[in-house]
């Protein structure tokens, strides 16, 4: 697996500081047993995994069907790995913590002896896939980076959709992907109970012609400001002017609300800067969601290389759940089941030592 998602409802609860204090002992306990028995690049593997990461969750009393488990449990891993030294890092969260992620990046640097600025710009990247490349109404809210000592990493992230009243979570990592091309079906694997029925979909192979089409007008503004004047201001002509009625089967032309002003200068800020492949378009311009919804548009309608509108899409209790369900959490049994799996870790710890 490469890289999967999951979605559930929207939480406006907050976790109790006895079930937070609980989760990072028992969830560091957990990964402190994966790490001395597979290695800290096991936990990455499994933290990037949208089910084991969502049964962990679970397994530490979170409710299973909640955004919250998300951010708590990212936030207990956090401090627990501190905590517990595990030569494994969590940058980023939720909200303001997210926009601290290069920062907090950065800071590794001297920790892990090697650069960051790469993982850094790898970070923004897998944000802007996810946000503008994949525009399925779910906005990012949380992003964390997760990184080992081995410079392997894992990305999760979460966007909501209000109008829903639904999360999707994103997971990433650095197995298996081809970090070459990270906007050509970087989502093997995906999980989600909700599949939508239209979805601009960018990093569908299906849109790879429309997505070349997309680079190479950018770095021609004057031909497609031309198009983008026809495609706007007679939009609803345009099925009659382009294609074929029977072949306008993909692009929603007459729903599109465009800013065409602001549209045209965030393309002529992309174009001196020349980007010669879709990650650097990314990366190094403010072209965002909506214009390249409308470039896109271009290229199905003016040159016939549609876009893909297909969802990339394709749970455990252990210890009760924080609302009740499927039973209540029972404290002294959390504890005892805390205390259990530390001498269990105590005992591992002892044999690796006499093996040595």
């Amino acid at each position: 697996m490469k890289i999967g998602n999951i979605t559930f409802s929207l939480d406006t609860g907050k976790c109790p500081a006895w079930l937070f204090y609980r989760m990072k002992k028992l969830g560091g306990i957990i990964s402190e047993l994966i790490v001395e028995e597979y290695g800290v690049d096991e936990l990455i593997k499994r933290l990037s995994h949208p089910i084991w990461f969502q049964s962990l969750g679970c397994a530490l009393a979170f409710d299973w069907n909640s955004s919250g488990l998300t951010v708590v449990l990212t936030s207990a891993l956090k401090e627990a790995f501190k905590e517990r030294k595990l030569e494994i890092y969590i940058c980023g969260g939720k909200g303001k913590t997210s926009k601290k992620t290069p920062s907090e990046m950065e800071k590794l640097s001297e920790i892990l002896n090697f650069d960051m600025g790469y993982y850094i710009s790898l970070s923004k990247l897998i944000a802007k896939v996810d946000n503008s490349l994949i525009q399925d109404g779910f906005t990012l809210y949380h992003h964390t980076f997760i990184i080992s000592k081995n410079k392997n990493w894992a990305v999760v992230q979460q966007g909501m959709n209000t109008k829903l009243s639904l999360a999707r979570r994103y997971h990433w990592s650095s197995f298996n992907v081809d970090i070459n091309d990270l906007t050509t079906e970087p989502h093997l694997g995906i999980v989600s109970d909700l599949k939508l029925k239209k979805v601009f979909n960018l990093t569908d192979a299906m849109s790879k012609e429309n997505k070349n089409i997309i680079l190479k007008l950018i770095n021609h503004p004057s031909d497609l400001f031309n198009d983008l004047d026809v495609l706007l201001k007679e939009k609803k002509k345009i099925p009659n002017l382009f294609l074929d009625q029977n072949d306008f089967r993909y692009h929603p032309v007459l729903e599109e609300k465009f800013n065409l002003k602001k549209i045209k200068q965030i393309i002529k800020e992309a174009s001196f800067l020349e980007p010669k492949t879709f990650e650097d378009l990314l990366i190094n311009t403010k072209v965002g969601p909506k214009t390249l919804r409308a470039v896109s548009l271009i290229g199905e309608l003016v040159y016939n290389k549609p876009v893909s509108y297909k969802d990339p899409t394709r749970y455990s209790f252990a210890n009760g759940g924080k609302d009740g369900v499927p039973y209540p959490v029972d404290r002294k049994i959390y504890d005892e089941v805390i205390s259990l799996l530390n001498k269990a870790l105590v005992i591992s710890r002892k044999k690796l030592f006499s093996l040595r």
